[in-house]
């Protein structure tokens, strides 16, 4: 897919994160199959694992994401999630970078033959270098923010990501 393809996607896929978020809901499970196109726009479904966002002062008792059991699709999942702590809105950021890189590159940011090998890579490797046009080079740089392994090293929010993705 080129640049030109995917980014009108990843721009509607983060506006419907937006609304998603505006609403405090983290989706949690955004992987392509979950990101339908259709005449009218990009819509985001499943919503199975989606929670409100995450409150320190509220006990973790009725969450999803505990060490030791991982939900959601571990090439899309972020290292926090994946880790057992808890996953706001950046981590929904994460998976939209990691769409978009497969979008562009034609393979997972973060390949692997096992669960435990993608889980790994996740957490610990960066996927290469997308290359090509000056635009490719730019898209790749908010790609690369997105999938940082730290959540505050990554946009703020979706409308933030999306204002960089535009700027590129």
């Amino acid at each position: 897919m080129t640049v030109s393809q995917a980014v009108p996607i990843g721009l509607e896929m983060l506006g419907a994160l937006a609304a998603l978020h505006g609403r405090g809901i983290v989706h949690r499970d955004l992987k392509p199959s979950n990101v339908f196109l259709t005449p009218h726009g990009v819509k985001l479904l499943d919503f199975g694992l989606a929670r409100p966002e995450p409150d320190e002062t509220i006990s973790p008792d009725g969450d999803l994401t505990r060490p030791g059991f991982v939900m959601g699709t571990p090439r899309y999942m972020a290292p926090e999630q994946i880790t057992g702590e808890p996953v706001g809105g950046r981590g929904d950021l994460f998976a939209a970078g990691a769409i978009l890189f497969e979008m562009l590159a034609g393979r997972p940011a973060f390949p692997g033959r096992t669960i435990g090998e993608v889980l790994h890579a996740t957490t610990s490797e960066q996927p290469p270098a997308l290359t090509g046009s000056p635009g490719v080079a730019a898209v790749d740089r908010v790609i690369r923010r997105a999938l940082a392994k730290r959540p505050a090293e990554r946009p703020a929010s979706a409308e933030q990501m999306a204002d960089e993705l535009r700027a590129a």
